[in-house]
């Protein structure tokens, strides 16, 4: 069920979903903007985190500390696409709602991800604080219920 997911079961979920042979490719940026969408997005449909680790405003936009970290020896080229991922994991509501996040913001390339979430609230209040610069699940919550409702 969804609150025993981890970031990297999110992110292992949209590495499967790449179809390499359609020209698709997920780099750690791209991977860490899906992931911090679809804890925002769950946060507001579901008034609960997705995952339990932190998201983190960097210079390039919101990240996972620890999935980084998993992935940064890719630098900015693809990481490959996950082909062991435990579905079982992930529950009908959890699969379709991590399905419609790919579908609307996996279209968009890692450095237009980047600048929409330099225009949200959530990325730039956490910037501008100092400090351990983490993004609050309140703050999530706050932002992507507005946008759920407007949608």
């Amino acid at each position: 069920m969804s609150d025993q997911l981890t970031c990297f079961d999110v992110a292992d979920y949209f590495l499967s979903l790449v179809d390499e042979d359609a020209g698709d490719s997920i780099s750690n940026l791209k991977l860490q903007k899906l992931v911090y969408y679809a804890q925002g997005l769950y946060l507001a449909c579901f008034d609960k985190p997705l995952f339990n680790e932190n998201i983190e405003a960097w210079t390039h936009g919101p990240v996972v500390r620890e999935l980084y970290f998993k992935y940064r020896d890719y630098g900015s080229g693809p990481i490959p696409k996950s082909v062991d991922v435990d579905f079982s994991k992930f529950d009908e509501e959890t699969s379709d709602f991590l399905n419609e996040i790919y579908m609307g913001f996996g279209q968009y390339s890692a450095w237009k991800l980047r600048e929409m979430t330099h225009n949200e609230p959530p990325w730039i209040e956490a910037n501008n604080q100092g400090g351990d610069n983490i993004i609050s699940h309140e703050s999530l919550k706050r932002y992507f219920s507005n946008y759920v409702e407007n949608k």
